[in-house]
């Protein structure tokens, strides 16, 4: 029994023995504990855990207590494998402390993908070298040199290609731009879609356009997405030189202000540029509503121009010709009970006024001033829930009316919204109070509708789902 203690074996084998299980444990505690955490760390301790230590115990059985020579096939076999395994470690390790667990906007987090494969490749060589060097005793300098000056030599026979490579990557390093980002560069304008180590791929919303990160990093270009809640458009118009200024910014400023992709957090403005322009700053989320805000506020310009006697473009309108208007008349004469007589008493108060679709016609909340009669196309009436969502209340088609509490004089409780082109005849509120004072019928047929208005709108809010 003494010679067994007195042995240096045995004292490394009740290490292994009672040391192996009890850092088994410990490890497995380790990484259940990160794994529920979502550490990062939880992958490098699993591997430590799995094969490292294993391995680390069997070296020490082979060479400690068996007694067995480090220059053994066996032996070196072992150790090589638990070199490349502690490479593996030491990879993982440093991309998970390092790169993994950065906070956004670090620099650890802008390094391109590039810069940590070329720092993976050099750490696995020296690593490769270490191992053949000191566990099968190879001779690695000549091959480092060898390396080492085939490196110059190619670097000095694509130094332009290189330069290329190296000026994309340090503009992937700063990041100017971002995935989603809105870039405005000298040949191209849309939104990037993807970076690499190469080259940058914008969508232009007609393609795919792929520009070489150096041409980027050697040009000057704008990202429209940054400040964020920054972006505006400007839509210059032009309007003849009998509008009153103040007359076409009120009209330009209103209809800019009720866009679907206005950013609420912005004000509208319109200034009078010169020489019969106007340029109205409509502040927007993104953007990728540039061309639908565009389109749509210059679309709702060309009929709200008209509805205010204002002459975009400077062009004239002759829509409401007097054979129009007495076709109207016939129109809503069964609503209005209106005779012959009553028609051509009407004609020089009836007006013609166009909406365009998904234009805003009249706002819940405010007293109307007139009582509008649909002559053609569909109105929508509708009312905010309680998510700040429009909810459907009533369609109105040709020879409906709205606007009736004109002559009650309390705010209307709809959005009313063109759903098509629309045409309505409009009436002040004088008119229709002489004409409702001769028709007492007739006053009664509008607050019966009031009263159905507002039915629907209780109905609507309280409908299942809302």
């Amino acid at each position: 029994m003494t010679g067994v203690l007195d042995a240096g074996w045995f004292y490394w084998a009740i290490g292994v023995a009672v040391g192996f299980p009890v850092c088994l444990v410990a490890l497995t505690e380790l990484h259940s504990a990160l794994r529920r955490r979502g550490s990062f760390l939880a992958g490098p301790v699993h591997l430590v855990r799995t094969y490292i230590l294993p391995l680390a115990a069997l070296l020490v059985l082979l060479i400690q207590a068996m007694q067995i020579s480090g220059e053994a096939t066996p032996v070196r076999i072992v150790a090589t494998v638990f070199g490349f395994v502690v490479l593996v470690l030491l990879l993982s390790g440093l991309n998970a402390t390092l790169f993994q667990s950065a906070p956004e906007g670090s620099w650890r987090k802008r390094i391109p993908s590039i810069f940590l494969d070329v720092a993976r490749f050099a750490l696995i060589a020296v690593g490769i070298g270490l191992i053949f060097a000191y566990i099968w005793g190879a001779n690695i300098g000549g091959l480092f040199t060898a390396l080492g000056v085939s490196s110059i030599v190619l670097g000095l026979a694509l130094q332009n290609s290189v330069g290329q490579i190296i000026s994309g990557l340090l503009l992937l390093f700063e990041q100017p731009f971002r995935l989603g980002d809105w870039v405005d560069a000298a040949s191209v304008r849309g939104r990037v879609v993807e970076v690499n180590w190469r080259a940058t791929h914008i969508d232009t919303g007609s393609g795919l356009q792929v520009i070489p990160n150096s041409v980027l990093a050697g040009a000057s270009f704008t990202n429209l997405s940054r400040p964020p809640a920054a972006h505006t458009i400007s839509v210059v118009t032009v309007f003849a030189v009998d509008d009153a200024p103040d007359e076409v910014c009120r009209m330009l400023t209103e209809v800019a202000s009720r866009l679907p992709h206005l950013r609420r957090d912005g004000a509208v403005s319109t200034v009078a540029a010169g020489a019969l322009q106007y340029k109205t700053m409509i502040p927007l989320h993104s953007p990728a509503d540039d061309f639908a805000a565009r389109s749509t506020f210059l679309r709702w310009t060309w009929y709200a121009s008209r509805r205010a006697g204002l002459h975009l473009d400077e062009a004239e309108d002759e829509f409401a010709t007097a054979e129009r208007v007495e076709q109207t008349l016939r129109l809503i004469a069964p609503t209005l009970r209106l005779s012959p007589q009553d028609q051509q008493e009407l004609l020089p108060y009836a007006r013609l006024a166009r909406y365009g679709t998904d234009e805003v016609i009249q706002v819940a909340g405010q007293v109307p001033k007139k009582m509008s009669f649909v002559v053609a196309g569909t109105v929508q009436l509708a009312v905010n829930g309680t998510d700040d969502l429009f909810v459907p209340v009533l369609t109105l088609e040709n020879g409906d009316f709205l606007g009736q509490t004109a002559l009650t004089r309390e705010p209307v409780t709809t959005t009313a919204y063109a759903l098509t082109e629309v045409t309505v005849a409009q009436f002040d509120r004088e008119c229709v109070e002489d004409l409702v004072a001769r028709k007492p019928v007739l006053l009664q047929d509008i607050g019966r509708a009031i009263e159905e208005r507002r039915a629907s709108v209780k109905q609507a809010l309280t409908a299942p789902g809302r």
